[in-house]
Formats: C-alpha cells, sequence, structure tokens
C-alpha cells in the first residue's frame, strides 16, 4: 500500500510538471530553483501565502542540492506564520523548528529562532485567559538570547519580548488586583511581589506598586506600604494613580510619625 502511495505520487508529481503548472520551473531555465525563489519571493510580497508556498515547496521537494533550499524552507514557514490561523501557526513551527534542525549553523538561523517564538506570540490569548502560549513564546526568546546575542535582530526580538513578558504579569496582576478588591490583602501582598521580583520591567507596575502600598497600609503595615506609593511618584510622574498616591502618602506619613 505504502509503494502505491508512493507512486502514485510520483505519477501526480509528473502530471504537474507535464501540464505546464504555473508553480513548476520551464524546462528552459538555466536555473529553475532560483527560478522558483524570485516567483516565491514575489508572492510573498503580495501576501500571497498559497502561492508563494507552493514555490518554495517546489525548491525543498525537488532541488535537495540547492543552495537557495534553507531560504525555500524558511520561507514555507513565513507563509505559515502570515496566513495566521491557529493550523497555519503550528505548521509554521513545525517549519521553523525543522529548519533549526536542518541548517542550525545557517547564517539565519537566528531569524528562525525569533519567527518560531513569533508564532507562539500570535496565539497569545487577553491577560485574563489562559497564557500557555505566552510562556512558551517567552520560553523560545530566552533560546534566542541564548544562542544569538549578537543578531541584529535583537532589538525587534527584544520588543516582542517585553509585549510578551507584560501580558504574563498583567495576568498575574489580575489576579492579585481580585484579591485586593476581595479585601483579601495576603494573597494581594504575595501576587504584587511576585511580579515586581519576576517583572521588575513591567510596563505597567505602577499599578502594583500603587496597590501592593494599599494592600499593605489595609494589613496595617504602613511602613512597608510608604516606599511603593513613593515610587509610584518618582518613576510615573504620569500615573493614573499618581494623585491618589500622593494623597495616601502624605496620610500614611502622618500615621507612621
Amino acid at each position: 500500500m505504502v509503494k502505491a502511495r508512493s507512486g502514485l505520487a510520483v505519477v501526480l508529481a509528473g502530471m504537474v510538471v507535464a501540464c505546464g503548472g504555473k508553480n513548476v520551473a520551464p524546462q528552459n531555465t538555466g536555473q529553475p530553483d532560483r527560478f522558483l525563489m524570485d516567483r516565491g519571493n514575489e508572492a510573498i510580497a503580495e501576501r500571497d501565502w498559497v502561492e508563494a508556498r507552493e514555490y518554495y515547496r517546489q525548491i525543498v521537494d525537488n532541488y535537495p542540492q540547492s543552495p537557495l533550499r534553507p531560504d525555500a524552507k524558511l520561507g514555507i514557514g513565513e507563509t505559515y506564520l502570515g496566513e495566521g490561523s491557529t493550523e497555519s501557526l503550528v505548521l509554521s513551527a513545525n517549519e521553523f523548528r525543522e529548519f533549526l534542525t536542518f541548517y542550525p549553523t545557517n547564517p539565519k538561523a537566528d531569524q528562525a529562532q525569533y519567527k518560531l517564538a513569533m508564532t507562539y506570540v500570535k496565539q497569545m490569548k487577553a491577560a485574563a485567559r489562559d497564557q500557555t502560549a505566552t510562556k512558551e513564546g517567552l520560553k523560545e526568546f530566552q533560546v534566542f538570547f541564548d544562542r544569538y546575542p549578537n543578531s541584529p535582530l535583537m532589538p525587534e526580538v527584544r520588543k516582542q519580548w517585553r509585549e510578551a513578558r507584560d501580558r504574563l504579569s498583567e495576568a498575574s496582576y489580575l489576579v492579585g488586583y481580585q484579591y485586593y478588591r476581595q479585601r483579601w490583602y495576603p494573597g494581594a501582598v504575595d501576587r504584587f511581589r511576585e511580579i515586581l521580583k519576576d517583572d521588575p520591567e513591567y510596563s505597567k507596575r505602577d499599578a502594583v506598586y500603587f496597590y501592593l502600598a494599599e494592600s499593605l497600609a489595609k494589613s496595617s503595615k504602613p511602613a512597608e506600604a510608604v516606599p511603593y506609593f513613593e515610587r509610584v511618584l518618582t518613576e510615573f510622574q504620569q500615573s493614573e494613580h499618581t494623585g491618589e498616591a500622593k494623597k495616601r502618602l502624605d496620610e500614611l506619613k502622618i500615621d507612621v510619625k
């Protein structure tokens, strides 16, 4: 049965060539792999993901010795990433993983690792929902940082990493804030402190400072609350919590005295 299927695949491939399919290089082309690559690049520039993928696939499947094969493999992953559906993102991740397995020393390995991380970033859910994809993306970003510290892609990667890390910290913040609203201050304090320990550069840490300070103050620990109110004022002068933090700080300093 396997041999029959293999034979059928060969026959079908031959039929495509014989019919002069538009995704097959002309027989009189001196560099058919280059022809296919150029057509694929043109299609991907037009965001025609399926068309581009067909050209790239021809190179990967039919020209195993071509120096363009790694770029074509990378291109296939790009087309799935461009489509952006849940199914295509899984396929994209598989392509980038295979690229890194087959071509670990390729000059574009850093790009493949970055794109692999982005397949998870594109699957991230809102902070109040499951953060599995966010965590997986952060793992792949860490691999990038470890393996390619001198990559020219580093600024863009750090930007995307920050977005993912903020999403994870925001998820923790929402839990802490819920504890605060329920007046379970010990739980809120633990969660807010955890955020500051794990992600000291969290973009919205002004809110963490403020509600951590409030939770401490309401737990009869005003001396511990004061430094966090002060950090709201010194680090985030434009924060929505600035006015209330100043008011609470004045009250607490009187109480502390």
